[in-house]
């Protein structure tokens, strides 16, 4: 599978309002590792930046006065995330800008869903912690992802720490093979609706019993925690069913 994680900076809120993309930045994974392949772009908006947009991601008129227009970028832009998984956090938001971009250039041309597939981290952030705060720097607090870097947004930095996220919140366990999931085949042999079997010939492990001052030891700890309890000690009970 090829995933591209994509973030943009942009100009202001509201691509209605005339507002651009100042900023790309794409990672690629594929089959939900980094591959080290990136997509990064500094863009000129021919378009002033709004103090607020300044305050967030810190880029200025300044800095982007000699930067390539999006229209000659986007030829370039377009064949690196083509045909690829994108992963986005608030999709909407710069699916919107891209979309805008692209019929600035063209209206004929086609909206990023149409040549990608698109899942929205903020989507599954809220589904997975329902009335907890999602934005990204939560979501690396809550998954242990190290967003020190992080003084000011950026969009290479941010699809970078966004990566570690998502494969955070989406790690499971998905191949232990059990009850037909999975490849089954191997020197147990089976099919894939059989538990493996170990082969009759391997070494047997060795059984160690527990000497007598370790079972004193555990009666001892039983009976401390039926005191505690009020006699509700599981343990106890199921060693006295056992032994009537």
């Amino acid at each position: 599978m090829r995933q591209i994680v994509l973030d943009t900076e942009t100009t202001g809120l509201e691509p209605e309002q005339g507002h651009r993309i100042i900023e790309i930045g794409c990672v690629e994974m594929i089959n939900r590792r980094l591959s080290g392949r990136t997509y990064h772009q500094y863009i000129n908006p021919a378009r002033q930046i709004d103090a607020g947009a300044i305050e967030v991601h810190g880029i200025t008129n300044e800095f982007l006065v000699d930067k390539p227009a999006f229209a000659q970028i986007a030829d370039e832009f377009i064949e690196f995330i083509s045909g690829a998984q994108l992963v986005i956090h608030n999709a909407p938001f710069d699916i919107g800008f891209i979309d805008h971009e692209m019929a600035l250039l063209r209206a004929s041309n086609p909206g990023v869903e149409e040549i990608c597939s698109v899942i929205d981290t903020l989507v599954m952030a809220r589904q997975l912690h329902p009335g907890r705060r999602n934005n990204l720097d939560a979501l690396c607090g809550r998954y242990g992802v190290d967003n020190t870097q992080r003084d000011l947004h950026g969009a290479l930095l941010d699809a970078e720490i966004l990566a570690d996220v998502y494969v955070a919140m989406t790690s499971g366990q998905t191949d232990l093979a059990l009850g037909g999931q999975g490849d089954m085949s191997g020197d147990g042999g089976g099919s894939a609706n059989e538990l493996r079997r170990l082969p009759e010939d391997r070494c047997r492990l060795p059984v160690i019993a527990a000497s007598a001052a370790e079972l004193a030891a555990h009666e001892q700890m039983l009976e401390l925690v039926g005191d505690k309890s009020g006699g509700n000690c599981l343990w106890s009970r199921l060693a006295d069913e056992t032994v009537n």
